[in-house]
Parts: C-alpha cells; structure tokens; sequence
C-alpha cells in the first residue's frame, strides 16, 4: 500500500470522525464537500502536516530550531507520505519589498543577466563606457597605421576653477615639461597664468611618440604614468589630421551606437554629445565617464538589489515610493466650505485650535475669497494658497487673544508646510500616527519608483535598463527576453544563455497559470490570494521537484472560467512531473479533470468530518447522499430568478476612471439591484469597483479617510446612505477574537450572564464574563484556555491549562449558569445550538440566526478568529451587516464572495444577497462563479484581456444582454446556462 497510496488511519483531527482513506499517489486528487465539513482538516491539518513534521523531524537539532515546527496531526497513523509542500491562500508577503520578480525568483536572474552582459551607458553623453587594462590600450594605439604620431595626456584638471600654481611648480619638480592649458601646449615654466574665476582644463604631456611595432614598452609605461596622475584617465591626442579623421568615434563605436552617440545631443563641431575632439581617443581603468566623471565602481548582481545598500537608491531606500501628504486626504470632500472643515487636519485638530481659523481668515481677507463657499468653489490661487503657502512672500496674519487683536507680518506655510514640519519635530508617536493619516504613498522623486541608484540604472540589455524591464507585464517580458539572444554577439550568448533559460522557463509558467497581466514589479500586499497562491505554483514548478506531496487550497480563486484550463493543465504538469497533487477544491472543471476525488459531508461541522464518496468521476456520479454528486447530475442547481429586478430607477455613474489599467471607464450600476462586477483575472474590476467606487463612496458618504483612484467625479451618491465592503480580511487578528465578539453578540451575552440571578446575588458586573480583563478569567492562563511551552528546537507545546482545564474563566465564574450552561460552555457551542439555546433572548438569537443563515451554522461561538477562512470570515461581516437594521439606502460591496463555497453553500448566500437587495438596498458583487453571475440583475463584463490590453466595459446589462456580446468571455460560458430562459422566452 505505501508505495502505490498515502493511507490515512483514524484521522481525528477538529471535526473529522476517525477518518479512514486511501489516496492513490502521482495522482492529481480533489477533495471537496461543503463549507466545514472537514476538507482543509484533512488536507492541510492532517496530511500535510504529518508530511512536512517527518521532513522536517529528519533534519539535525540545529537545523529545527530556525524552522517552523508542526504539531503531531490526531491521527493513528499515515503511510506512504513524501515530503509536502503547501500552497495556501494566506501566504501572500505584505513587505514593500516584495514583488513578482522577487516571490517567482526571476529579479535574481535578472540581476544576475545585467552584472554579466549589461553594458554601462553613460547619463551625460549616452555613450557605453567601459573598464580597460593597459594592455588593450597599447594594443589600441598599436592599431593605429604605423608611423602615426600622437601626444599621451593625462587630464589631471578638467573644468575646475582655480590658479594652480603650487600643482604647476610640482609637476614640474616631478620632470614633466609640457602640459597644455586650454587646449595650447606650454613648457611648465611658460605656462600662463590662470584666473581663479574661470574653470580650466589641464593636462599633462606624459609623452610624445611615434607608432612603430617597438613602442609597445614604453607605450605601457607612460599609460600607467598617465593613469596614476589622473585617477584612471588618459587622452591619446593624433597629430596627424587624416588620421585623427580616419580615428575618430572615441571610444570605440560600432555602427549603431555611433548612431546614438550622435543623436544623443546637438551639434557642437565635435563628436555630438561627447564634448571629446576627433582627434582624441579617451582610455579609462575604470568604468567612467570622461565627460561627466559618472562612475560605477563594480558591476556585480547586488548593484541591481533594491534590498541591498549597494543598489538600493538612497532617498527611498529601495522601495520606489515616500510617504507624502496628500492634498485628496488633507481636503476629502471638496463640497464642503472651509467653515464647514473641508481641510481636516485643521478642523479636527485635538484639542480645538481658533489658531488654524484665524489664519485662515486673514488668508481669506488678503486673497479675497470667502471661508463660507465649497472648497469646489474656491478660485485655484486660494486652494494653492492654503496648502502650499505664500512661496515666502509675507502676508499679514491677524490673532485674537482674548480681547486684543494684533497682526503679524510673515510669509504663510501653508497646510502641508504645517503638517510637514509637525511630523518632523513631535516626538509623539501618538502625534506621528495621526498625522500619518494624512500621507499616501507618492513616487520617489530621485529614483521615479525605479527603486535603484542611477549607477544600477545606466547599466543596459539591449538598452533597457532593468527597472525598464520589470515594469513590463509578464506576457510582454517574455517577449522581450526571447528577444535578447539577437542582441548579443557570441561571448554575451555563451553567458547569457542558461540564465535566459531559467528566466523564458520562470515567465512561461506564470503565463501558464493565468498571470500573464501582472507586471513584474508589482508588490506582493497588492496580489489576490488566488493570484499568490497561482505565483507560488508557478515557482514550484519552476524548482522541478518530483516525489513531493503538493497540497493546495482553491487554486481557482480569482481566476476567470476562460483561464482554469491553463491552471488545470499547470496542476496536470505537476502531476506528471511525478508529485502527488492533492487540491482542496469546489470548481467544477477541476473535480471533472481530477484522477480521483473525495467527497467530505455530509453536513458542515459537527454534521460532517466523514467520507460521503471517494473514486473517480464516474464513481463519484453514482453516489447516493453525495450533494457534490447531485450538483454535478445536474438533479440540483442555483435556480434562475423569475424576472431581473429593473432597480428603482436611479443609477450610480463613475465618470471617467483611470486608475491603475482602467482606459477612462463610465459605466452606470442601476441602484436597487443585484450587480455583478466580471471579466477575466486582471481586467480592472477590482480598479473600478473597489479603488474607485468604493472608495469614492466611502469618502462622501461615511466620512473615510482613503486612497481614491483617479476619477472625474461620481453621480447618485445623493440616493445612498452608507457604503459597505465586505472583503475577506481577517475578523481579528488574535486568538481572543471570534465571532462572537465581532458580531457583538459577546456584550449582550455577557450582559445576559450578568444579568442572571446567581451573578447578581454575587454583584458581578458584565466584565466577570470576559476572559479578556482580570476578573472572572483564569489567571494561570489568562483566559487563553492553555499555555505555550517553548521547546526550543521540538515544536512549540501547548498543554491545556491545569486550573481551568480550557474553560478560560476561574472556578467562580462558571458557577454562573443559565439552562445548566455556564459561560464556557455557550462559547463552545455551535452557532446553530446557540440558536435554539437563546430563542427567548432576542438580540442574542437574531445575531447567531444570521451567522446561520449565511452558512456558518456550524462554526463555534467562540472559535478564535485566526481559524477562521478568508470566505468564513466574510461570511461573518455578512451576517453582522445582515443583523443591523436595514435603512434601504445602502451599497454593499463584496469581493468574490464565494471563496471557499461548495455549490449548495453558493445557492444559500444568494438567497442572502438577493433578500438585502429586496430591502431596497444595492448589492455589488466581484464574482466569477457563473452560478452567481447568472442570477444577476445586471453585469458588467471587463476586459477584454488582463493587464494593459484590458481595463475597458466590453459588455453591460442583463445576463441575456451580455451573453449575446461576441466579444465577452463571460457572455461565451454564461449563455449555456440560460438556455431555459431563453427557450421560455421563445
């Protein structure tokens, strides 16, 4: 068995019910079943873990210590298990410093290629400059045809102010006779003198020659005499001006960069650019410039790290972009008067400041304009004014103190002069954060969001530097690396080759997985979960592991119908690579294409943790009790809505929105509707409807203080109250955290504990019941329930506390109970026990009733939030949103709300959805699950591609509408789905 299958043996792990399972290995197996019924359980909590704590138990003492250890899975015993490897949701890495390039290990090819065949341009003349030894320049001037006469210079003064004098008397102490100054050859003690004033060129005559085959020894000697006295320079001046015509194009140019070289500048009467005569030829040690002295020391991979101090460019430090004030946070909503606080920092100073409203008002009085008109109506020169000041010219200010008034004479600094110079001199940290509030991120002025130093930037492939090359999309960088082989000549091939190969390989597996919109040089806190996870899959199969256990978690997520074939074909790859690839998965196309497939059920929590069917397709089909089976038979679905919701007649309108890939998109979502917001993974639906409408709407209508993307302005927010975005972020980031306490539901059952005979007989106040503040809460533990055993190099152990036994709160507090149920055991109730157990206190019984009806019925009370999913999560904002009361007024927003929802989970959150819209509310969905998109009211498809070929509305309208549109992806899959209704209306 353990060579042919992983066996798992009584798997008890959270809900699972001593689980037995066979699992064929080098297969690409899915597990699937409803939301909590036990497939990441088995998956990730029990297989991978056991797979990864053996790996990892089979490595020295010293080596365990730095790694993360996991605990020893529930479980009797598993055979056949490889080295695992997992690919989450939740690894995706918020550090700035992260990008494609770097997570997909491609940037350190990249810097590898430019340190080994880049060639260094430099800044001033656009010329290539080189590092030389003295033995190519001999061999240069020997090149010259023989009996060609020259002058070997050393430019030890060029374009500096001075008399040198004292330089003069001692270079001719040395023995030089000659130098020319200004281009006239003098004897030293001839030489004239020179005006402080001016700047000068100076260069000493090192020798005088003639070519001939028996130069080459004393040619080598008056090179390195040159090169001491002018750090690393010489000039070989011709005599001979047919020659010098003949030799002219320094350094040595090829055709097409003295093509260059001689667009780079305007005419000057020499080599255009250069500011170098024709008869001179330049020679450097180093790689230097001889017009600007621009200098790279060594060209080695660091040079190109944004993360190392030897390339990272020093005013951002390597992260391409400082925190600066922003005007759109320092004034949000430009309808309001000044009056009224349209410059925030200022209205909402802490304490109250009639400073900031006196100066002002003298700005008022001195510029003409009025503190009682919007800020939308103020003339420009008083905007500029108020946040950038007077540009020094005094302006009077008048103050009142108590009864006095007096004016002050002096220039104004304007709100962002106020702000810039608080931030660098309070030394509260309290101060800084509320200050920073006001910032958003702007490119760095030095290095333009480059991220490098101009030295790792003049370096050039194929002349393109490598910041030019990581702006690129991964289908467009492709390109341009298959390219560079052209580029080079045979030297720069030899080394180049097996580095283009891993990068053209890295590329090709990226695009293969759907990411083909991606730029590289995008940062990791910006990608999906679906899109870091398909990057992470990328690399893996970039690294050609085989015998490995690959367990993945939705893969799918974010990724449009049209690309699941190229990430199902990546997952096959993987397989036949010779890895065991097994996917927690709720896609249809990827349980049909899986070799085998277990079904988990038959309900969620307590109700599931068993096998309902396990097989291949076909034997899955046949499964009785299977909901996955019945989906896929097609005996259920997600009905079709009787009739499309027309809206209430007034509609939302974002005018031309151009942020990130958008092209200028005005589109209209009618209000009073179910919206879906679709098109292919990196189209800008996120652009549009979360950094434009979102936060737009959250600016004017909820008072928020966020990014907006750009947009000229948006209409129909007067018909909205409040605008809510229901992400997948997590609920809390601490184990103290659950959905109890961020429903609220914990306050009210607190209260009701608090509330109870016993307790008040006690005097115990609603804080006894949390295990969050002394009191009530075991002290041993401090209300975690258990303690942390730091085991050095073995895992972490945590034992259940011996006080408390994992109840959380002392002995007292427990005394406490209602229906037999202390506080303890409310928390370790299930949601749906909870709703019976409290069906005589309403407010407690409503709020766990929605966690229910959203599908979290079976999730405890009091389960800690960092266990939650990213789809549980949202799921909970969902039901906390659900339990308020509904004003009508409101927009929801919610991105890709089925993550992690098998097909029945799917059909119980639309019956959600579509009753907060029958409230009169506006539901806006970013979606791709078409089981969703076709009970839509209205769509709007973006596209038509990712990245830069998309951004555009290809299709808007009813799902009939869009699935007519030729040229719309979503139209192409959804039409199959509305056949019936189409046959009806026939």
């Amino acid at each position: 068995m353990s060579l042919t299958h992983i066996s798992v043996r009584g798997a008890r792990e959270h809900n699972l019910k001593g689980v037995d399972i066979d699992i064929p290995r080098d297969t690409l197996t899915v597990i699937t079943g409803l939301s909590g019924s036990g497939k990441s359980s088995l998956a990730f909590d029990t297989i991978y873990a056991e797979g990864q704590r053996r790996y990892v138990e089979s490595l020295s003492a010293y080596a365990r210590q730095f790694l993360e250890l996991m605990q020893k899975p529930n479980v009797e015993h598993i055979e056949g298990l490889s080295p695992a490897i997992s690919i989450e949701q939740k690894t995706t890495s918020r550090n700035p410093r992260s990008t494609v390039a770097t997570v997909t290990e491609i940037y350190d090819y990249m810097r590898l290629l430019w340190a080994r065949v880049g060639v260094p341009y430099s800044p001033a003349t656009g010329l290539p400059i080189s590092a030389q030894t003295v033995s190519q320049m001999v061999d240069r001037v020997l090149a010259l045809p023989e009996g060609t006469r020259l002058l070997l210079l050393a430019p030890v003064v060029r374009g500096r102010k001075g008399e040198y004098r004292k330089e003069l008397a001692e270079w001719q102490k040395a023995g030089f006779q000659r130098v020319r100054v200004n281009g006239e050859v003098h004897l030293i003690e001839d030489a004239p003198a020179l005006d402080k004033k001016f700047k000068h060129d100076i260069e000493i005559v090192v020798d005088r020659l003639v070519v001939n085959a028996d130069a080459a020894t004393r040619l080598a000697e008056s090179f390195e005499t040159a090169l001491k006295l002018a750090d690393g320079l010489a000039y070989v001046d011709l005599v001979d001006t047919t020659v010098a015509q003949a030799q002219s194009g320094n350094p040595p140019l090829d055709s097409e960069q003295g093509d260059r070289a001689t667009e780079a500048a305007p005419q000057t009467g020499k080599l255009k650019g250069a500011g170098i005569p024709d008869n001179r030829i330049v020679f450097s040690e180093k790689f230097a410039c001889p017009v600007s002295g621009f200098t790279i020391s060594e060209i080695e991979p660091r040079l190109f790290s944004f993360n190392a101090p030897q390339g990272a460019c020093p005013a951002c430090d390597g992260l391409g972009e400082r925190l600066e004030f922003d005007e759109d946070l320092i004034v949000p909503n430009h309808e309001l008067s000044i009056k009224k606080g349209a410059v925030v920092p200022w209205a909402k100073s802490n304490p109250p400041s009639p400073y900031y409203m006196q100066v002002l008002g003298s700005l008022a009085k001195a510029y003409g304009f009025s503190l009682d008109a919007a800020w939308k109506d103020l003339p420009e020169e008083a905007q500029r004014v108020i946040l950038h000041g007077t540009a020094g010219k005094p302006v009077t200010l008048t103050f009142i103190d108590g009864k006095k008034s007096y004016d002050v004479k002096k220039p104004f600094e304007g709100v962002l002069g106020n702000l810039n110079r608080r931030m660098l001199s309070t030394e509260s940290a309290w101060m800084r954060e509320e200050l920073a509030k006001y910032q958003a991120s702007q490119p760095c002025e030095t290095c333009h969001g480059a991220r490098l130093k101009p030295e790792a930037l003049a370096v050039k492939v194929a002349m393109q530097d490598i910041a030019h090359a990581t702006r690129l999309s991964v289908v467009d960088a492709l390109a341009f690396f298959q390219s560079l082989p052209e580029h080079f000549n045979d030297q720069q091939k030899a080394i180049a080759q097996s580095i283009l190969k891993e990068i053209v390989e890295r590329l090709g597996f990226l695009n293969n997985v759907g990411l083909d919109y991606l730029n590289l040089d995008r940062t990791s806190g910006t990608l999906s979960g679906g899109e870091s996870q398909r990057i992470r899959l990328a690399s893996q199969i970039g690294s050609g592991l085989s015998g490995v256990l690959y367990v993945l978690d939705e893969p799918s997520i974010g990724l449009h119908q049209r690309d699941n074939d190229m990430l199902l074909a990546t997952l096959r790859r993987l397989r036949d690579l010779g890895n065991t690839v097994l996917v927690v998965e709720h896609d249809e196309d990827a349980i049909r294409t899986a070799d085998y497939v277990i079904d988990m059920g038959p309900g969620a929590g307590v109700h599931g943790g068993e096998v309902v069917a396990k097989g291949t397709l076909k034997q899955i089909l046949k499964s009785k009790g299977s909901i996955t089976a019945d989906y896929l038979n097609g005996t259920r679905s997600v009905p079709l809505p009787d009739k499309r919701r027309k809206g209430n007649g007034k509609k939302l309108t974002v005018h031309n929105a151009t942020a990130n890939n958008l092209t200028g998109v005005t589109a209209s979502l009618p209000l009073g509707t179910f919206t879906c917001i679709t098109g292919v993974s990196g189209s800008g639906k996120s652009s549009f409807t979360i950094d434009t409408l979102y936060a737009a709407a959250a600016r004017t209508l909820n008072g928020a203080r966020i990014v907006q993307g750009k947009h000229d302005k948006i209409t129909g927010l007067q018909h909205l109250d409040k605008v809510i975005d229901i992400d997948q972020s997590p609920i809390g980031r601490t184990p103290r955290s659950n959905p109890a306490t961020y429903t609220g539901a914990f306050t009210q059952i607190r209260d009701w504990f608090a509330g109870l005979p016993e307790a008040q007989a006690r005097g115990y106040k609603p804080g006894r019941f949390s295990f969050n503040v002394k009191g009530g809460r075991c002290e041993a533990c401090q209300g975690d329930g258990v303690l942390k055993i730091e085991m050095h190099f073995l895992p972490d152990v945590y034992v259940t506390c011996d006080v408390c036994h994992g109840a959380r709160y002392n002995r007292e507090t427990l005394e406490v109970k209602f229906k037999g149920m202390s506080i303890a055991d409310v928390l370790d109730m299930t949601v749906e026990d909870a709703v019976e157990f409290f069906k005589a206190v309403p407010p407690i019984r409503d709020k766990m009733a929605m966690l229910a009806e959203v599908g979290l019925g079976y999730v405890k009370v009091g389960q800690q939030a960092t266990t939650l999913s990213g789809g549980e999560a949202q799921r909970v904002k969902l039901a906390k949103e659900l339990a308020r009361r509904a004003t009508g007024n409101t927009l929801y927003i919610l991105d890709e709300p089925t993550t992690g929802l098998h097909f029945e989970d799917v059909r119980k959150l639309l019956e959600v959805l579509h009753q907060l819209v029958e409230q009169g509310n506006t539901v806006v969905v970013i979606e791709h699950n078409l089981d969703v998109i076709k009970t839509a009211d209205w769509i709007l498809d973006m596209g038509p591609e990712g990245g830069v070929k998309g951004g555009r509305v290809v299709a808007e309208g009813t799902p009939e509408t869009v699935a007519a549109v030729e040229g719309s992806f979503t139209g192409r899959y959804l039409k199959p789905l509305l056949t019936p209704r189409a046959q009806a209306a026939e």
